[in-house]
């Protein structure tokens, strides 16, 4: 049986594209300057990062000047919605099934006067659009609501609720980082206020992304982080320049390729999950039909997840859960999604990328359903 890493964990981290590493080292090396210097070698540097920032905006439909490089998503949500403490208004509505770079945002808001509704989501993992009619008023400050969920792929309808939104004068934020680089996504489109993204969700770098603010909103946010001004005040400290060549590189890569990329990986994809589904008693969490491309949550009924993870070896999947060497903690969007603490527990996310192969997928259907049967409760 070959040892060779067969990585089916791409919801959490991609493989660097080759084609992005080495557009990213010269900036280590030759290219170094510091693109707020002004002598010659700077302003090349900060050229280079404005076509960046144009090719990131490209990916997603935005103006160039509507593009703040992050160190990532999570810096990106923290400082748009901190970014809002100063507004009047002090209602915060998300959704059960947001990430923790979201929920724990919120919970922080809370502890400084905000209010917040957590709303809850139906058995597939969908939200019914007419408890966000019910929640919002003209109280609320800003909605938070991810494009595409990291644990099931579930995608939610965000023109839809953007329209909802904006119709009582309210701000949007959208958690875009599993479906940019993936899918198309256009933010005038979706009708969003800010956006956020991290570049190693689709094989660039780690340590980089963006937030993209629309110009009518701009001047709502104040910085979280202050210094020299950077940014347009924004987001002040010395540009991550080879991270955000990366970046850049990796968003031609990804509008270049989505299509065949797309194409190949969903039929993986489907014969991963049509092979896993042969387990007896096994089934998909979340609608089917409204998903991710690249994307499967399975649970193993009796099937202690974490043991067969480790037990896979050299085949990355993700419970989803938060572990540690006490405790284990069911998923909360699979908890917000109805499922008991010990299906919660059962079940395993796969998410594939364009470097995954059909020999990949055939031994891991041959793996989980053997150690399947054996790690099960209900096995003789």
């Amino acid at each position: 049986m070959s040892q060779q890493l067969i990585y089916l964990d791409n919801n959490a981290t991609t493989r660097l594209d080759e084609r992005v590493l080495n557009a990213m080292l010269p900036y280590f090396t030759d290219s170094y300057a510091n693109a707020g210097s002004s002598h010659l070698a700077g302003l090349t540097i900060n050229e280079a990062v404005e076509n960046v920032a144009w090719e990131t905006a490209g990916l997603i439909g935005a103006k160039e000047e509507e593009i703040i490089f992050t160190s990532g998503a999570t810096e990106a949500i923290n400082l748009v919605i901190k970014g809002l403490s100063n507004q009047n208004k002090k209602h915060i509505i998300t959704v059960a099934t947001e990430h923790k770079a979201v929920l724990n945002t919120c919970q922080f808001m809370e502890s400084i006067g905000f209010e917040v509704t957590c709303l809850p989501v139906v058995s597939d993992g969908i939200l019914d659009l007419n408890l966000l009619n019910e929640y919002i008023t003209d109280k609320t400050l800003i909605v938070i609501a991810m494009h595409t969920n990291n644990e099931t792929g579930v995608m939610h309808n965000i023109e839809a609720m953007s329209a909802i939104v904006h119709a009582k004068n309210s701000l949007f934020l959208c958690d875009a980082t599993q479906g940019v680089g993936k899918i198309p996504i256009d933010v005038k489109k979706l009708g969003v206020d800010f956006l956020a993204l991290s570049a190693h969700k689709f094989h660039g770098p780690k340590g980089v992304g963006a937030l993209y603010i629309s110009d009518a909103v701009r001047s709502k946010l104040i910085p979280q982080i202050h210094g020299g001004g950077q940014q347009r005040k924004l987001r002040s400290g010395t540009l991550n320049v080879p991270g955000i060549i990366g970046l850049g590189k990796a968003s031609e890569i990804a509008a270049a390729e989505m299509e065949i990329n797309q194409k190949k990986i969903s039929q993986l994809r489907d014969q991963l999950e049509k092979g896993l589904l042969q387990i007896k008693g096994s089934f998909v969490n979340g609608t089917i039909e409204n998903r991710i491309y690249n994307t499967t949550n399975i649970c193993f009924p009796g099937v202690n997840s974490e043991k067969l993870i480790l037990a896979l070896q050299n085949i990355a999947v993700s419970n989803g859960s938060t572990c540690s060497s006490v405790t284990s903690e069911p998923s909360h969007v699979l908890k917000a999604m109805g499922l008991s603490d010990e299906n919660a527990l059962s079940s395993v996310r796969f998410s594939l990328s364009k470097f995954n192969t059909e020999a990949e997928i055939e031994e891991t259907i041959l793996r989980v359903t053997a150690l399947a049967a054996q790690l099960s409760y209900f096995s003789v």
